[in-house]
């Protein structure tokens, strides 16, 4: 009997524990880990559906010099002459590594330490650049070191837990469910701080629309609530904390009830009620994510919560802490090595003496001296010619970053680029001259860190297919090509965790508080088997932070003024994940299960607006912005304020003609912390007209480029499911089918046309498109490429009897549709979400889809009152 494999989730920063058990050559199943801390055998649907997405579906599985196979000599001592030879000509600065939150803490190390240490020059900067980096300047501005003073343990004893700019039920599920239990158990408030009315606001004790942009206000005018009703804690503040001179005098000035109200767009009332929950709860816990650092502003946001923490003493005692919930599995890992630009190694700024330091650490002959670029910086600076030489390992650029039209111009104009990847085709690896093939989730040996400090292990679990190669072995092959065998001998993962955890303890005489000394003589074995544990413990319960007198530091931090609706762009853009997609899905869009939520990428947008613009659900509209435009399919959502819109930052060209997120924002970037402003861009929208609409189902997963003006390719049992719109004559998309026995039906008066092909008796492919009929499920189609003897009858789209459309799927463990929700709460009047899970089963296994189900019972709950009403 195979005995299962504990390891760690490959997906957002709640890093939860998985229990996985091996099947097959390429198949696992998959259960959460009773026993890791981080979620106690919980999984989101991502998580629980990690088995979907192990197979060799479009992986790269040999190194590629341009498109031609090569093998590992090749293709390593060509990367490492390029480097070397660009270094020579140009100097160190001119080549720069882009990494990602993605790499295991190993892959991370030693990748710093070629660039810092070796090259030279800290050109190396990590797509964390996106999601965190103003946490980490937050942080460092207000303790003196990048430490998350909170663990998850905190929201089981917090009276009050604040949500602010997060969708905590779709972006960090298992957090949301540990909060969801505190409140039943203990009564625990729930405040959620967002523009958007999302599905983590169902229930909440309060909503906050504001506007976006005004946490800063929102935050001071809370301080200056605080500090009027007498609530400071006069005490803390005296001894462990530092206010710069004018501190009190700002805060007092100008962030009245009203003011405040004011800029954030709230009503006073409303804004009132949480500034008295807040000061009559000492065990608060603030949770921010994306929504706060994703901003031109929000290091400032991020201090502003902090002060709020700080100036009351809710800070290194249980149950009360601000926490940033990080969005990658091992951004937090990367942060400790070093794998930001603005920082050196373990947690080490570039002040002189940090840089003799770790210079004596590695030996090494080129240290940086000061901070490299930040990813925007740096991909600008490749566009204009300065940066020569390119390595890009685990992440997707020419999709995620602001302005990725530039950004693709910049790759194209590159003189080298390489890309380690497990994909073949990516936006971004279609423009490397050499392609490495990397090894994925579940094949992968080293440590990620979650957002609470605690590290685990994460193991691998199959074998590496054809030739791919860990993060690290590559990173240290090249450094070896480039002349520095003995600094990169390391045979294993354990070797590079050891001189990590070295360098941790490293002439630290208790002024870092990352400090993993007890690791540093760690076996092998002991290595293998580590269990996960929280570096740090509780921080900042003695109030010792380190800083140079030991104090923290109160930030002064005033609002900008938020930019009001342009003429030619009169809307404000905010960007973001959906529930059961993660970032640019070359892994969740692998599954079949994950497909489902959210099938193509839509615009969200209130109803007033669509209206305003002739927009109605399912139109496609053209969302443009000064950096580019794309196509998205509308969905009405009065969840949304009116005048602001919302897509997702999935989809890329390998899955859809439009959703292209990353062509909007504009590439502007805080100045503390260099992270892009992706929540409030000024966009237009307009109505795209098509003639005719339609869908493809193809057997297998070969991609297919289909010639139309909308097209979204979804997995499905089987194949894909691609739906269509445009105009001119469809039949050019006959192209796109296979070959074999064909059936055909038209109905010229709808200008309805329906193409099946057949082979062996099985279903190949269908196209249905139509002018003004109505186009027929996908589901039990898509069924049919399961089963053998298929025959014309197909071009019915259904099978006999009635066969009730089940709705747009809920939940995605059970595949169970809102129709079908809706039908069982109203014929057997179920009224609560355990009630929905006892009948039909959704929300039963990974529980993603409860807050959907609690937002439908609630919504019928009024649709029944309003009828009563009337």
């Amino acid at each position: 009997m195979v005995e299962s494999i504990r390891t760690t989730c490959a997906y957002c920063g709640v890093g939860c524990g998985i229990s996985a058990t091996p099947t097959g050559p390429r198949s696992v199943t998959i259960t959460g880990d009773a026993l890791h801390p981080a979620n106690a055998g919980r999984l989101c649907s991502k998580g629980t559906h990690l088995g979907e997405t192990v197979g060799l579906e479009g992986r790269l599985l040999h190194p590629m010099i341009g498109d031609k196979r090569a093998g590992w000599d090749k293709a390593l001592d060509l990367v490492g002459k390029r480097f070397a030879d660009t270094i020579a000509r140009h100097g160190p600065d001119s080549v720069a590594f882009y990494v990602s939150g993605q790499l295991l803490t190993e892959d991370y190390y030693v990748a710093n330490k070629l660039m810092k240490g070796f090259i030279g020059s800290a050109n190396i900067d990590t797509n964390s650049r996106l999601c965190m980096s103003s946490a980490v300047a937050g942080h460092n501005r207000a303790f003196g070191e990048d430490i998350v003073p909170a663990s998850y343990d905190d929201l089981d004893v917090a009276d009050l837990i604040v949500l602010v700019g997060s969708n905590t039920a779709w972006c960090h599920p298992i957090v949301y469910q540990r909060i969801q239990a505190a409140r039943a158990a203990r009564g625990t408030k729930l405040v959620v701080i967002d523009p958007r009315r999302t599905e983590t606001c169902e229930g909440a004790d309060l909503h906050l629309p504001l506007r976006p942009g005004s946490d800063v206000a929102l935050m001071n005018g809370l301080l200056a609530w605080v500090a009027q009703a007498g609530l400071l804690d006069a005490d803390f503040l005296a001894h462990h904390v530092h206010a710069p001179d004018g501190f009190w005098k700002h805060i007092g000035a100008g962030h009245d009830l009203w003011t405040t109200a004011k800029a954030c767009d709230l009503p006073p009332a409303l804004l009132q009620q949480f500034y008295e929950l807040f000061a009559a709860t000492p065990r608060t816990v603030t949770m921010f994510s994306q929504g706060i650092n994703q901003s031109i502003r929000g290091t400032d946001q991020v201090n502003a919560i902090i002060n709020v923490h700080l100036a009351t003493g809710r800070i290194g005692k249980p149950g009360a802490a601000p926490f940033s919930i990080t969005g990658q599995p091992n951004a937090m890992g990367g942060r400790e090595v070093g794998g930001l630009a603005t920082t050196l190694a373990a947690h080490m700024d570039f002040a002189p003496e940090n840089v003799a330091r770790v210079g004596r650490f590695w030996a090494a002959p080129n240290m940086a001296t000061r901070p490299g670029l930040k990813a925007v910086d740096l991909f600008r600076q490749i566009g204009e010619g300065r940066i020569k030489a390119l390595w890009v390992m685990a992440t997707n650029p020419a999709v995620s970053l602001p302005a990725a039209g530039r950004v693709r111009e910049a790759l194209e104009s590159c003189p080298f680029v390489v890309v380690s990847d497990v994909m073949a085709t990516t936006d971004t690896s279609v423009h490397a001259h050499v392609r490495l093939p990397a090894a994925a989730w579940g094949e992968k040996d080293g440590t990620v860190t979650n957002s609470d400090r605690t590290i685990s292990r994460q193991r691998a679990l199959l074998p590496l297919p054809g030739e791919a190669k860990p993060d690290w072995w590559i990173v240290t092959q090249v450094a070896r090509r480039m002349g520095w065998k003995s600094a990169f001998t390391y045979d294993r993962p354990a070797d590079i965790w050891r001189e990590h955890a070295r360098l941790t303890a490293y002439q630290n005489d208790g002024a870092r508080l990352l400090n993993l000394r007890a690791q540093a003589a760690i076996g092998n074995e002991a290595y293998d088997a580590m269990e996960p544990f929280r570096w740090g413990g509780t921080v900042f319960a003695d109030g010792r932070f380190p800083t140079a007198d030991g104090r923290a530091r109160l930030v002064r931090v005033g609002q900008m003024d938020v930019q009001g609706p342009l003429k030619d762009w009169p809307m404000t853009l905010n960007t973001g994940r959906y529930r059961d997609q993660w970032h640019t899905m070359t892994r969740t869009g692998l599954s079949p299960k994950l497909a489902r939520h959210r099938e193509e990428p839509l615009v969200e947008m209130h109803e007033s607006d669509a209206g305003a613009l002739g927009l109605v659900d399912g139109d496609l509209a053209r969302v443009a912005t000064p950096q580019g435009d794309s196509l998205f399919r509308v969905h009405i959502e009065n969840g949304q304020r009116p005048g602001e819109i919302f897509t997702p930052i999935h989809w890329t060209d390998q899955q859809s003609s439009g959703g292209r997120t990353g062509l909007l924002p504009r590439p502007l970037v805080d100045p503390h912390s260099g992270q892009p402003g992706f929540k409030s861009t000024p966009v237009r929208v307009e109505k795209v007209m098509t003639e005719w609409k339609g869908f493809l189902i193809l057997r297998g997963t070969d991609p297919v480029r289909v010639p139309c003006l909308w097209s979204t390719r979804i997995t499905v049992p089987g194949g894909a499911l691609i739906e269509v719109a445009g105009n001119g004559d469809p039949a050019r998309l006959e192209a796109c089918l296979p070959r074999g026995e064909r059936v055909e039906a038209i109905d010229a008066m709808r200008g309805t046309r329906r193409v099946a092909i057949i082979r062996d008796g099985k279903l190949a492919g269908v196209l249905i498109v139509t002018r003004s009929g109505v186009l027929p499920g996908r589901d039990w189609l898509i069924g049919q490429l399961a089963l053998a003897g298929v025959g014309a009858s197909v071009l019915a789209a259904r099978g006999p009897g009635n066969q009730p459309d089940k709705g747009a799927v809920v939940c995605v463990c059970f595949d169970i549709g809102l129709n079908q929700i809706v039908a069982a709460i109203r014929d057997q009047r179920l009224v609560d979400v355990p009630a929905v899970g006892a009948a039909l089963g959704a929300g039963t296994n990974c529980g993603s889809c409860r807050p959907a189900i609690a937002n439908i019972i609630n919504g019928l709950s009024q649709e029944a009152v309003h009828a009563v009403a009337q």
